[in-house]
């Protein structure tokens, strides 16, 4: 099983850390010991002293697949759910400065907590709400309908260069408001108002 993660796919969160507007989607994996389930807490890696909560919508890959066309992408979902992709921004910045590639920075133990599956019915009949509460305050806010990519882009992309297996996720990117977590800090990711994910930060 493999985390694939999309980069840069709301317009608002590259603008906010200064980044181009891709114009193919840009992803990355994770590990799988990068995931949290059952709301189990998350604690801050010990090589950062910025780690930047951002969330994502979550879809489940539930057949095997290779060169999918967009038109049957739909057919390789059922499931869907909130995650974080925890970012250690100090760490991304200095890989970005050197050149160098980004595991360290976002693909640390617990780096990927992971939400209630629930089924993706309402995501492929229209667009979906999305929010993170940080400590009971709204903090971030999307709607799939701003992603620059949408899922089935993304699924028709990513499977040109790599076999979805059962099993996958795909984290589909953030929009705007990310922000640095701190010992103590609550987040409650809520879809449709529906919450699907809550991660304590120690």
């Amino acid at each position: 099983m493999k985390i694939i993660c999309i980069g840069r796919n709301y317009a608002d969160h590259a603008k906010e850390l200064n980044n181009a507007i891709p114009s193919s989607p840009v992803f990355f994996l994770k590990p799988d010991t990068a995931i949290l389930r059952n709301n189990a807490p998350f604690f801050i890696p010990n090589h950062s002293n910025d780690v930047h909560h951002e969330l994502e919508l979550v879809i489940k890959i539930n057949r095997l697949g290779k060169h999918i066309e967009e038109k049957f992408a739909p057919k390789y979902y059922s499931e869907m759910t909130l995650g974080l992709d925890f970012t250690a921004r100090d760490i991304q910045q200095d890989c970005k400065e050197k050149g160098l590639p980004w595991e360290k920075a976002k693909a640390f133990d617990g780096s990927a907590p992971l939400g209630k599956f629930i089924s993706a019915e309402p995501l492929k009949n229209g667009d979906l709400n999305f929010e993170l509460l940080k400590n009971g305050k709204l903090q971030q806010t999307g709607n799939t309908s701003d992603m620059i990519f949408n899922i089935n882009q993304i699924i028709a992309y990513v499977s040109q260069f790599m076999t979805l297996k059962i099993g996958d996720l795909i984290y589909t990117g953030t929009p705007a408001g990310v922000s640095k977590v701190e010992k103590g800090d609550i987040l409650v990711g809520n879809l449709d108002g529906q919450e699907l994910l809550s991660c304590k930060v120690l």
